[in-house]
């Protein structure tokens, strides 16, 4: 097992990309935190299959937009399991709207959620790490953050900005013997991309963008998040690794 004993913290891991995570880290031994922020119900159930691993998990309740919530959340992790190995930085939602009709509200909500929460996530986790010698912070962004999209400006900013603060994160943290990179999706079969795989001019347009031609599966990109959160990837910081089928070459 390549994470046995490890500690893992996820964010917005009760469904999605963030649930196909947490089960990868638990069938390599890792135990986990499943982060979320309104479905109780789905975190409990991940938790449960998680057990059935035979690894341990906690469901914790946290806006990782909100200080006082990721004190805590990351406070659970270290109570509950002594230490803190991995973070992914994976929680976040879009607001779409066009730029000239996109309200204040539509671009704080996003940015607040995938840029600060990944900081203020990784500023808590990095003081224990610090301690420790040791840790993986893996940070999620998207190839809207590389080439930009229409709809999404705030999206596109965030994500783009998520890209800029691992590599300083790196640079910040190499002393301490933690490293920080940053994994891009493109189209990953989850609830939030459910308009795009099923409205068929959206189809066409983004399947035409993808060179190997069809969506990923959770199960698609969940063995690059155990790679960079293993001891195999030791010597590996500050790096972007795009996981999207070839979209982000176009």
């Amino acid at each position: 097992m390549r994470l046995k004993n490890k500690i893992a913290l996820v964010t917005g891991s009760s469904r999605g990309v963030g649930r196909a995570i947490v089960l990868a880290y638990a069938r390599e031994g890792a135990n986990v935190v499943v982060n979320y922020t309104s479905n109780e119900a789905a975190a409990n159930e991940v938790v449960e299959a998680i057990g059935g691993m035979g690894s341990r998990a906690i469901a914790v309740r946290a806006d990782v937009a909100v200080k006082s919530d990721v004190e805590r959340l990351v406070q659970s992790t270290v109570e509950t399991f002594g230490r803190i190995d991995i973070l992914v930085n994976n929680a976040g939602f879009t607001r779409p709207a066009l730029m000239l009709k996109m309200t204040e509200d539509q671009w704080d909500q996003v940015v607040d959620i995938h840029l600060k929460g990944a900081f203020l996530c990784s500023q808590a986790a990095a003081r224990h790490m610090k301690e420790q010698n040791s840790g993986k912070i893996i940070n999620v962004t998207s190839v809207a953050g590389l080439v930009g999209t229409v709809g999404q400006i705030n999206y596109s900013a965030a994500k783009g900005g998520v890209i800029s603060m691992t590599k300083s994160l790196a640079r910040e943290l190499a002393r301490y013997n933690i490293c920080a990179n940053v994994i891009s999706l493109g189209i990953v079969a989850t609830d939030m991309t459910e308009k795009i795989r099923t409205d068929e001019k959206l189809k066409e347009i983004y399947m035409n963008r993808i060179l190997l031609k069809r969506f990923a599966e959770p199960d698609d990109i969940s063995p690059a998040f155990v790679f960079l959160a293993s001891d195999e990837s030791n010597y590996i910081t500050g790096q972007l690794l795009c996981v999207d089928g070839g979209y982000g070459m176009i």
